[in-house]
């Protein structure tokens, strides 16, 4: 049994189709891609299996348990935790608060969760910023404070939304390096990114999305080489001979 499955999911808003019977699988400990054009119905998923939408048709199952419909905070409970592309930490708020937020999601103590978040930041690499007012950073470090906070939840499953997007090529491999470290630790992930370097370097398998429709499934050798996910996304540049 997968660890995710998402069986035959369509959201329409309106007249509007933005996912058409949509079926995935993650297995545990997996690193699953999900690339497609913008507007392509990626966020839509992302925010269907995380709670924020109910889907029109379909089910969401998390190891065995139907979650289709539940909250956010209860999906969160259960071992998914998301990432968003706009990053919103709380601005005032020190790099060390905002992480120990997440934290008390597992932790009663506040003094256990400022601890596991002071962990994280030693593993993201912002342990030296820990003290100064969240709003204070970079791009590329509000990224990493993002994907932090997340951590702090204890998840079981990440779903990363364009933890890339912006970054320069060395802040770039910095999240790769990240992201293998965190699946190596034991959560699965899946992200969503336009940045071909990063989930093409990283995924088991990448799932293609196309207008809300799945049009292609495998490793990152076989979709490059996919003529319909060249013309429907990469481009021929893209094209592994």
């Amino acid at each position: 049994m997968a660890q995710l499955e998402v069986r035959n999911i369509t959201k329409r808003f309106a007249g509007l189709e933005a996912l058409k019977d949509v079926s995935l699988g993650i297995e545990k400990g997996e690193l699953l891609g999900l690339i497609g054009p913008n507007g392509a119905g990626k966020t839509t998923l992302f925010n269907i299996i995380s709670g924020l939408y109910l889907p029109s048709h379909g089910s969401i199952m998390f190891e065995g348990e139907d979650i289709t419909g539940l909250k956010p905070d209860e999906i969160c409970k259960r071992g998914i935790c998301r990432t968003f592309q706009i990053v919103k930490p709380f601005p005032k708020m020190s790099v060390l608060r905002n992480v120990a937020v997440g934290s008390l999601l597992r932790n009663s103590s506040p003094a256990e969760a400022m601890k596991e978040a002071g962990r994280l930041l030693a593993l993201t690499r912002l342990i030296d910023k820990k003290n100064v007012p969240a709003g204070s950073l970079t791009l590329a470090e509000r990224k990493s404070l993002e994907l932090t906070r997340a951590l702090a939840t204890n998840p079981k499953m990440l779903l990363l939304d364009e933890v890339a997007a912006g970054l320069n090529p060395a802040e770039t491999d910095d999240i790769i390096s990240l992201l293998r470290q965190i699946r190596k630790d034991g959560v699965t992930l899946f992200v969503v990114e336009h940045v071909m370097k990063a989930i093409m370097s990283v995924s088991d398998r990448v799932v293609v999305l196309s207008h809300g429709e799945r049009i292609a499934e495998g490793t990152p050798s076989e979709v490059s080489k996919d003529e319909r996910v060249i013309r429907a996304y990469l481009g021929a540049e893209y094209s592994i001979a």
